[in-house]
């Protein structure tokens, strides 16, 4: 006789769960807890950075530099149209009233005036900015408008729409502080729009061409020295 029984069932005993497949004991529950679902953490978006997005201060800058075409424009067809005016005076008899046909070139000359500058407004800041992302301001501060779902310009027609929306901004001036404390320096107009200011990203210089050694078209550097 074993004096010491294994604790466990052997082939041919009972077992206290009942018989298990081909003569062996039934196992046991588990001792061990059941699994349960792994806790699913939410951290959520992290925080908007505001060194990613464009500075208020240039964004100004970019809006000035838009402004100076159109004055230049505006003060040279009025410059034009003063002239013909004083022309079609001091021609006209003595009342020192112009003719009817000068008030009408005159007229027209306002019009081809707004026409001109309107038309210079909706290039730079529909079709130009719509379609690379930077009206001439933003390009000389070297930054651009892009959508903030997409990443890229948001097209001519939404751009217009955004020009338009910041008549919003006008009202106390709030929208166009607010990108002194939003986290992605946004105006109303751009959060209406969804779209962000992002700087250009600089682009590298070519390397030099040293003499002697092939140029950037595989040939060799024309203004090289003698070999050696």
């Amino acid at each position: 006789m074993n004096p010491y029984p294994s604790p466990y069932p052997t082939v041919g005993q009972g077992s206290p769960y009942g018989p298990g497949p081909n003569g062996y004991p039934a196992a046991g529950p588990s001792p061990y807890p059941a699994a349960g679902p792994s806790p699913q953490w939410n951290y959520g978006p992290p925080p908007p950075n505001p060194h990613a997005y464009t500075p208020w201060v240039n964004r100004v800058l970019a809006s000035v530099i838009d402004q100076i075409p159109m004055l230049v424009i505006f003060f040279v067809g009025y410059g034009i149209i003063a002239g013909i005016m004083i022309a079609a005076t001091s021609g006209s008899s003595t009342t020192g009233e112009p003719s009817g046909a000068a008030v009408v070139v005159v007229m027209l000359a306002f019009l081809a005036l707004f026409g001109v500058t309107l038309a210079f407004a909706v290039w730079n800041w529909g079709y130009r900015q719509g379609t690379t992302g930077q009206s001439i301001g933003k390009q000389v501060m070297k930054f651009k408008v892009i959508s903030e779902k997409t990443g890229r310009p948001i097209g001519f027609g939404l751009s217009l729409v955004r020009q338009f929306a910041h008549v919003v901004d006008g009202f106390f001036y709030i929208g166009y502080l607010m990108p002194l404390w939003d986290g992605k320096r946004q105006t109303i107009a751009d959060k209406l729009m969804t779209t962000v200011c992002v700087p250009v990203p600089a682009v590298a210089p070519a390397p030099p061409v040293h003499p002697g050694y092939p140029g950037p078209q595989g040939g060799l550097n024309p203004y090289a020295g003698p070999h050696r």
